[in-house]
């Protein structure tokens, strides 16, 4: 009995309880930090390259990231449903982008409730129940396409804004600080602001051509056109292809894919204002991590934006925004 006294207390005194972030001699699974990251959507090349830098951040910092999202960017309920899953998990902290800034408050909450610290990334959740928002500044990157389409535009001329869905926050801001760019203008005229794409490039291909062929872009009544994000962006394109108006009106998109990239080198896109998928999947994370460890965290988080044209599309930092390694990160390479 003595013997197995002694035998009990060393193990007692080398098995003390250890801080969430350090790992083990041995790198103790139960020790691991897991986090859960849940985007908007997983098809469109965006979130692959927020995954990408979310997985550069869990080998940086010895986390386990959990990528899980709603397929398509309209399924509302599968996320909250996924917030509120986690949650019941207890993941040690989430990372989400909202589908809608409303919708999500009340999950959030109970994650925070729970103990289950939540970092926004990429769109914005009202309320501040949330350890920080990381996250382009969306206003400035929708000013920065409507000043660079005045600027294509000589300071005169028709424009249309194909909006990508309502509760959206990101995408809202863009459209917002767009028009309060143009309207700087007086020789510009906004025709038509109200309509959206939806989260489909095939939604977004149908209301584009429903709007190019409403406001008679045929006959050259629209100059210029803005769409803020990766899908209303390829569906306008595919319907100014389409219709023979591609290079004819000019066009200002937002985000990056292999079929973007070759739309603006055809001439068919004047600019694509990028943001910074994987830096900010990387400083979510982080960010998630840094909470969990006891250290101070910035509120708000900027992920940056750009500027992209054929001019200087190939300038060694905005390639790497326009094709980055995402097999480093997430295989195939």
């Amino acid at each position: 009995r003595r013997e197995f006294a002694v035998l009990l207390a060393i193990c007692l005194l080398g098995c003390g309880k250890r801080h969430p972030g350090q790992a083990g001699a041995a790198g103790d699974a139960a020790q691991r930090l897991r986090i859960a990251v849940i985007p908007k959507g997983t098809t469109h090349e965006f979130w692959k390259s927020v995954h990408a830098g979310a997985v550069k951040a869990s080998r940086e910092f010895g986390a386990d990231v959990i990528w899980k999202g709603p397929l398509k960017e309209d399924d509302l309920k599968q996320q909250i449903d996924l917030v509120q899953s986690f949650t019941a998990q207890r993941v040690s902290a989430i990372a989400l982008a909202p589908l809608n800034d409303k919708a999500l408050v009340s999950s959030v909450d109970g994650a925070q409730a729970a103990g289950v610290p939540v970092v926004i990334f990429d769109s914005a959740l009202q309320g501040d129940r949330y350890v920080s928002f990381v996250a382009t500044d969306n206003r400035l990157a929708g000013r920065q396409a409507g000043e660079h389409l005045t600027t294509l535009l000589g300071g005169k001329g028709n424009v249309v804004v194909l909006r990508y869905q309502e509760g959206s926050a990101s995408t809202h801001d863009r459209e917002q600080g767009f028009l309060e760019a143009i309207q700087k203008s007086a020789g510009i005229r906004i025709i038509s602001d109200n309509q959206y794409g939806g989260a489909t490039t095939e939604s977004a291909f149908s209301a584009s051509e429903n709007l190019l062929l409403s406001q008679e872009a045929a006959k050259g009544k629209i100059n210029g056109v803005f769409c803020p994000n990766e899908s209303t962006t390829f569906g306008m394109l595919l319907a100014l292809q389409k219709s023979g108006l591609a290079g004819k009106i000019r066009f200002v998109g937002f985000d990056a894919s292999d079929k973007l990239v070759q739309g603006m080198v055809s001439g068919a896109i004047d600019a694509l204002i990028l943001q910074n998928p994987v830096e900010m999947g990387y400083l979510a994370v982080k960010t998630a991590v840094d909470k969990l460890q006891g250290h101070s965290v910035q509120k708000r988080v900027d992920t940056g934006s750009t500027v992209v044209t054929r001019d200087n599309m190939n300038q060694p930092q905005v390639a790497q925004l326009l094709k980055p390694d995402l097999a480093k990160w997430l295989g195939g390479g």
